[in-house]
């Protein structure tokens, strides 16, 4: 496999949250985040001075928040979970698509992880959840090329405002210039909420990363700000509150293309 496209990308794009029931509510923001080849985080870091890997910098990388966060390679974790489904990654490029640290902050609702082969077409990819509360699930699925489609148990708290039932329905295109992931709600026959992240991919260069902390000054931080003030209206509109369950420990689903949950792993 040839090391030609670079190790470092950024995507722009937007986000679009659309509730179903009890009342139909919308809103959308736009979104910076960033694409690193996690075998070659090292070049990542050299091709932007702007650009950290687990050091400061305006925008960076800390792979000790992602994976086993510190206790495991980024590969090596990958190719595990990768392998609950029935993946074998270790002759597969491994992408990373997360919304940066900027400065001293990070949120990222949801990172994608994209296992390709040498033709750049997906063939597995797990997504790293997680809620404002610190917590996380994992969810990992073979994928079919450039668009594939697979669902999970929804088994974990992400909004106060829908309770841990039904099940995703995940819908995920991938090519080198961009990325669509739609994320349906399905409980009791219907489809409660749809969210969708849609990016377009663009060089790297530390005047592109200047411009985004210009003109997207909160890129990072404004994700929770608009997690939290959708929330309050969502309240203020009279939606049901559900209080956090407890989680016990982080779990793993493995998605498949018919909607069935196969098996549940522990971390």
């Amino acid at each position: 496999m040839s090391d030609a496209a670079p190790a470092l990308k950024l995507h722009q794009g937007e986000t679009v949250h659309r509730r179903f029931t009890p009342f139909v509510s919308d809103f959308s923001y736009r979104v910076f985040m960033v694409e690193v080849d996690v075998d070659r985080l090292e070049d990542a870091r050299r091709q932007c001075r702007l650009f950290g890997v687990d050091e400061g910098a305006l925008f960076g990388f800390r792979s000790d928040e992602h994976g086993a966060q510190g206790g495991q390679s980024l590969r090596g974790w990958a190719e595990e979970r990768l392998l609950e489904a029935d993946v074998d990654a270790s002759a597969l490029k491994l992408k990373l698509i997360t919304f940066p640290r900027h400065l001293f902050y990070k949120f990222a609702p949801i990172s994608v992880w994209i296992a390709e082969d040498a033709d750049a077409r997906p063939a597995g990819v797990i997504y790293e959840v997680r809620n404002t509360f610190g917590e996380r699930h994992v969810y990992v699925a073979a994928a079919d090329g450039a668009w594939s489609k697979h669902a999970a148990d929804k088994i974990f708290h992400v909004s106060p405002f829908f309770d841990v039932s039904g099940k995703y329905e995940f819908s995920l295109q991938r090519d080198e210039t961009a990325l669509r992931l739609g994320v349906s709600t399905v409980s009791d026959g219907g489809v409660k909420h749809m969210a969708t992240l849609s990016t377009k991919a663009a060089p790297a260069t530390d005047h592109a990363l200047i411009r985004k902390a210009i003109f997207m000054p909160l890129s990072t931080l404004g994700v929770t700000l608009a997690i939290h003030w959708e929330a309050l209206k969502l309240w203020l509109k009279g939606a049901n509150y559900h209080s956090k369950p407890h989680q016990a420990q982080q779990r793993v689903s493995v998605a498949t293309p018919s909607g069935r949950v196969l098996k549940e792993k522990h971390q």
